[in-house]
């Protein structure tokens, strides 16, 4: 007969794994992808090392589901903004504002997120996460055409260029740790301006 973990064998090891992950945010929080070792999650974490290995193959593998966790964050915060009042163009703007404020209040951790050199797995992941970033623009962007409040363009290419600026623009402030008060202003204009809209109303 295989053995089934108890329901408090499962809780307990879910528990770490969580503590794991928890732990690994900490750490790029502070020191970056460079700075966030295997052994310095399980200090963290007030586990041995060979107990990451439990759960995870390597640094990589970690990394990459704290990413995945720390995307479904990010897209949930800019999906409510991008709901929250104002007409179809504040929406798309709503998106830059949210992502590029809330980058620069944790910059070690969006750096970490969206520039600096890592693993393969991790790079990859990275991929995806400006996919469904520029998934989010897009829909935003495709709504506000077809109801003629912006003129016709591409959407996916819109979105594309949209998130390859303001990751463009973010990563020397985040890299820094710190940023100008008019950084996210001038990203608002500028994206109002690739949308095509007219920023003097909107800003």
């Amino acid at each position: 007969m295989p053995y089934r973990r108890t329901p408090q064998v499962q809780a307990r090891l879910d528990a770490q794994r969580e503590a794991l992950l928890a732990a690994a945010v900490a750490l790029l929080s502070e020191r970056g992808y460079a700075g966030c070792s295997v052994a310095g999650v399980a200090a963290r974490a007030g586990v041995s090392t060979g107990s990451v290995y439990r759960y995870f193959p390597g640094k990589a593998e970690l990394v990459v589901e704290v990413f995945r966790g720390l995307v479904g964050r990010e897209v949930q915060a800019v999906e409510q903004a991008a709901d929250g009042p104002g007409d179809l163009i504040d929406r798309v703007v709503a998106i830059v504002e949210t992502f590029a404020n809330r980058a620069l209040k944790a910059p070690r951790l969006a750096f970490a997120l969206l520039a600096e050199p890592v693993d393969a797995p991790v790079e990859a992941e990275r991929l995806v996460f400006r996919q469904v970033f520029q998934q989010a623009f897009a829909r935003h962007v495709t709504e506000a055409v077809k109801a003629g409040v912006l003129p016709p363009q591409e959407a996916a290419i819109t979105a594309a260029a949209l998130v390859g600026a303001v990751a463009e623009v973010l990563v020397g402030p985040l890299s820094a740790g710190v940023a100008s008060a008019d950084t996210v202003p001038n990203l608002v204009r500028f994206t109002l301006r690739a949308l095509g809209a007219d920023d003097a109303a909107h800003s």
